[in-house]
This record gives structure tokens, C-alpha cells and sequence, in this order.
């Protein structure tokens, strides 16, 4: 199974609630968690910690045979030159 969660417009603090919500509760829990930036027309360090704790929480605490994945896709130029500059590139499946 795959959850896709789609950010329009600013992608900040604000988002944190229901972007936590998106994710968190599902039972049996995705394999891969796709993260829709096409329509993200802001991004913050903000929205960059939440997709961290998103990370984290696929990985859990280690004990899971297999994490999940995480994926970033179809960012706009802007965004994708703000993951590259924080290194999300190398954290991150970007496509």
C-alpha cells in the first residue's frame, strides 16, 4: 500500500497538524510514503522538520524488520532548489 499526501500552496508551520494526521494511524502502516510537492509553492524549514518526522517516523525505533519509504515528488524548481540546498536529496528519494 501507498500513501500519497499532496501540499498546495505553503508548505509551514501551520500545515504541522494536519500534515502529522495524514500519516500517522494507519493500520497495517504504508510501504512507501509519497510526499506530492507539485502543487507546493512555499516551502520553510518548518515543513522541512515535519518531513523529518515523517522520516522518523517510518523508521520508528529501529525494532521493524523493514522501513518504509519516503518519497518527494514532482517539486517545482523553487522547492527542489531548497531540498538540494538542505542536502534532502541525500536523505530523500526526490523524483
Amino acid at each position: 500500500m501507498e500513501l500519497t499526501i499532496r501540499v498546495a500552496g505553503s508548505f509551514d508551520f501551520s500545515l504541522h497538524p494536519d500534515f502529522q494526521r495524514a500519516y500517522q494511524n494507519f493500520s497495517p502502516s504504508p510501504k512507501c510514503y509519497s510526499v506530492d510537492l507539485s502543487e507546493t509553492s512555499y516551502l520553510d524549514s518548518a515543513a522541512l522538520g515535519m518531513l523529518l518526522l515523517l522520516r522518523d517516523h517510518c523508521y520508528g525505533d529501529g525494532s521493524r524488520a523493514e522501513a518504509q519509504r519516503v518519497e518527494l515528488v514532482n517539486p517545482r524548481p523553487h522547492v527542489a532548489n531548497i531540498l538540494a540546498a538542505s542536502n534532502f536529496d541525500r536523505i530523500f528519494t526526490i523524483r
